[in-house]
């Protein structure tokens, strides 16, 4: 009997994006011919996007999410095509999204009553992922008493707590201290270990998507090619000590010279 084989839980292929210049016959083009294939796995993938500033990283997410359309090409979740806004995934963002007019708890909720649920099995799946953040003595404080990294612990909440399969996350910590920062990636790193949902996670910081990731696809700078595809060799879990190992510090010289080998390069980070 042939086990039948399921299709990824993404797929890009052949995939660019354009957009209008400043003159009506300029086109911009953001992403260019790439490909990228996650395949469905029983223990969800996490996947690093990584490259310059300005890349064209985000609007892979974003064509992924739903929010943008391709110019050429196929995007595909689970084997479907991607048109519209995309009910397989859910997206953090850096920016701080709470809304300001309601409390931590209710932030949360929000989401999970559009879902359908009802308000006490909101409130109960809410409070827990809040807890799971760290965020259980918060629940009735809105989000200007809140610190950055606060906040965007209430994003993750909001966020794993529609459990949908798939998580994007564009570049959410890039507003933070160096500390908070550190401390998000491994609160993260803990609920993704819990939850194993495929993450596809944007950054331009090397160390950041050493740490995280099992996959590294790195990118030129615009218009957005893939450089390589690259397996991290690290096991789990990965303590905040790993950043001082001497083949955690080659991986991340080994990934800089790829990202020197495209065009003249943006802003890249390497925090180690």
């Amino acid at each position: 009997m042939v086990e039948e084989t399921r299709p990824p839980v993404i797929e890009l292929k052949d995939v660019s994006k354009t957009f209008p210049g400043g003159h009506k016959s300029e086109r911009l083009v953001a992403v260019e011919n790439v490909d990228i294939s996650i395949p469905d796995e029983a223990t969800g993938e996490f996947v690093a996007l990584l490259g310059p500033s300005g890349c064209g990283k985000s609007t892979i997410l974003s064509m992924v999410g739903g929010l943008l359309d391709q110019s050429s090409g196929t995007v595909k979740t689970f084997g479907k095509d991607v048109h519209g806004s995309n009910p397989d995934t859910v997206t953090v963002q850096q920016a701080y999204t709470c809304f300001p007019w309601l409390t931590v708890l209710a932030n949360v909720e929000f989401g999970l009553q559009i879902m359908g649920k009802s308000g006490s099995e909101a409130k109960s799946i809410a409070t827990d992922y809040l807890g799971r953040v760290g965020l259980s003595e918060r629940l009735g404080a809105y989000p200007r008493e809140l610190s950055g990294g606060m906040q965007q612990r209430v994003a993750i909440a909001r966020a794993l707590a529609t459990k949908s399969r798939i998580l994007l996350m564009d570049e959410p910590f890039g507003a933070l201290d160096a500390q908070t920062r550190a401390d998000m990636q491994q609160m993260l790193l803990n609920l993704w270990a819990q939850e194993k949902q495929t993450v596809l996670f944007v950054t331009h910081d090397i160390t950041e998507a050493v740490l995280l990731a099992e996959r590294v696809i790195v990118f030129s700078s615009r218009p957005a090619k893939v450089v390589q595809d690259v397996k991290i060799p690290f096991g789990r879990p990965r303590p905040p000590e790993l950043l001082s190992d001497p083949e955690f510090v080659k991986t991340c010289q080994a990934l800089l010279a790829l990202l020197k080998q495209g065009p003249v390069m943006g802003q890249v980070r390497v925090s180690l």
